[in-house]
């Protein structure tokens, strides 16, 4: 019996989908579900829901939990990541207070920045742990990486890992259908082209029936920018840089260092900006918790239907070797030419009984090359002071964040990072 173990299944809504997605595809029937996480009340409460939707479905899938990492890793084709270090509290609470205290304001904190940078330290050691299972009970398993951030993470498993990594993010399927929602536009018939990095890959191209629609994109946004929308940054950005962007206005603004700027407050009501808008989800999340567990995990008769997530599609494509492209996130092998090799890059993917193979994408245009080198800059340090253990790099990386720079000195950016590296304590191995 084929097997795909999913790591972090105590997050039940992102089982629902990835998973109720895996028994709803034909070439997958018969395959065992391994529920691995470090919370056995959720990973029950998963494992109850999956059971729902492979009643309702008649799905042949059969679920089991484990509560040994490795057993539930052992002889698994396909393994999916999707597990959060240390949670809202006390994590991500310390990733937004402590820079909160220097006048440094974030939205997100989840891809780079200062919350980033300490996101990536925390769950690095994590998912080497990971890699190490996999090297040693599913050698040649491929690990469907969703956990952010993304472009290290996928970057570390591969390099350091060795482990047959491929990052997924769901901003690829959603940012043409969202942007064209914004605008009044319809996709239907659209052709489009997507690459850069993760959470910053660009709409290359985007054409109906041969004519560029760009134009016409371009000239809906400005007229838009007058009144009060949730796209304005990344509006803003395509109308100073050229391109539209596949992440969300509220990352975007914490990835640059020209929205969010203690010297002129009033660009976060210009920019419509909401600031410290991931702890108040996570804290919305926790609050609805209870009404979602009684639909989820109680309710006998419950249905699911097929997500946009790429995981059950890439694993139907190796299963049947019917061709489907995605977006992924892979290591740069010369795809995209004007970024270093060493870095993690988004790109469009063929996948088929071969496995995940991208496509090559050639020089981005200058502009757009520049603003990735500035996040991967900051993601390469990360990985240097992951991999080294030296407390120097930590510094660097949050001295090279674009955001983090504008704002704070030199020394402000090595006190706070100071700060962090004391609050977190066990939740970060030693550095030197």
């Amino acid at each position: 019996m084929s097997k795909i173990t999913f790591l972090g299944a105590g997050s039940t809504v992102f089982a629902k989908n990835v998973l109720g997605d895996v028994m709803l595809t034909p070439a997958l029937q018969g395959f065992e579900i391994a529920l691995f996480d470090i919370d056995p009340v959720r990973l029950q409460d998963s494992e109850n829901m999956l059971n729902n939707i492979k009643k309702t479905s008649g799905s042949t899938c059969v679920v089991k939990s484990f509560s040994n990492r490795k057993d539930a890793l052992r002889g698994a084709k396909y393994v999916v990541n999707a597990i959060q270090v240390g949670g809202y509290d006390p994590c991500t609470i310390t990733d937004f207070e402590i820079p909160k205290k220097y006048g440094l304001r974030q939205t997100i904190a989840d891809t780079i920045g200062i919350g980033g940078i300490f996101r990536n330290l925390r769950t690095i050691p994590v998912v080497l742990d990971f890699a190490a299972d996999i090297r040693e009970v599913c050698p040649d398993a491929l690990f469907l990486n969703y956990t952010n951030p993304m472009a290290v993470l996928t970057n570390v498993l591969n390099t350091y890992g060795g482990v047959k990594t491929v990052g997924l993010c769901h901003s690829v399927q959603t940012c043409v259908p969202h942007m064209f929602k914004q605008l009044g536009l319809d996709t239907e018939g659209v052709k489009t082209k997507i690459a850069g990095i993760n959470h910053m890959a660009w709409l290359l191209e985007v054409t109906k029936d041969g004519v560029d629609l760009y134009p016409e994109i371009k000239k809906r946004a400005a007229e838009q920018q007058h009144e009060k929308h949730n796209d304005m940054v990344r509006f803003e950005m395509m109308l100073k840089f050229g391109y539209y962007n596949t992440e969300s206005s509220e990352h975007t603004a914490e990835y640059h260092p020209y929205f969010i700027k203690n010297k002129y407050p009033e660009l976060i009501e210009k920019w419509n900006i909401p600031l410290d808008e991931y702890p108040r989800r996570c804290i919305e999340q926790i609050g609805k918790w209870k009404s979602m567990r009684e639909q989820l995990v109680n309710d006998t008769n419950l249905a699911h239907e097929r997500t946009h997530e790429y995981a059950s599609f890439i694993m139907e494509a190796i299963e049947t070797d019917v061709p489907y492209k995605i977006g992924g996130n892979v290591m740069n092998t010369d795809l995209i030419t004007n970024l270093p090799r060493e870095a993690c890059v988004e790109v469009p993917c063929l996948v088929d009984r071969s496995g995940v193979n991208p496509t090559y994408i050639g020089n981005l245009p200058p502009q757009l090359a520049a603003l990735n080198r500035t996040n991967i800059n900051t993601q390469l340090l990360t990985i240097e002071a992951a991999i080294t253990g030296k407390k120097e790099h930590i510094y660097h990386a949050a001295m090279l964040d674009p955001h983090t720079a504008a704002e704070l000195s030199l020394d402000d950016i090595k006190s706070m990072c100071d700060d962090l590296i004391e609050a977190h304590g066990d939740w970060l191995p030693k550095y030197q």
